[in-house]
């Protein structure tokens, strides 16, 4: 048996099912969007780390000369 989805909002659960197709399309968009987010900070931490590689091999370039 399936088990009932419900989400929790300041401290109070309410069951997907009982919600309107409007309020269960909110929950859908959070939840892409709480996804992009991840994604982005993912996105982010590669490209900041990228970025500090090329300034220590510019710092060390230039400390060779």
């Amino acid at each position: 048996m399936a088990e009932e989805q419900t989400i929790t909002l300041d401290d109070k659960q309410y069951k997907v099912s009982g919600m309107d197709e409007q309020q269960q399309a909110h929950i859908e968009h959070i939840g892409d969007l709480d996804s992009k987010i991840k994604a982005a900070r993912f996105n982010l931490d590669q490209l900041l780390f990228g970025r500090q590689a090329f300034v220590d091999s510019l710092k060390k370039s230039l400390a060779e000369e």
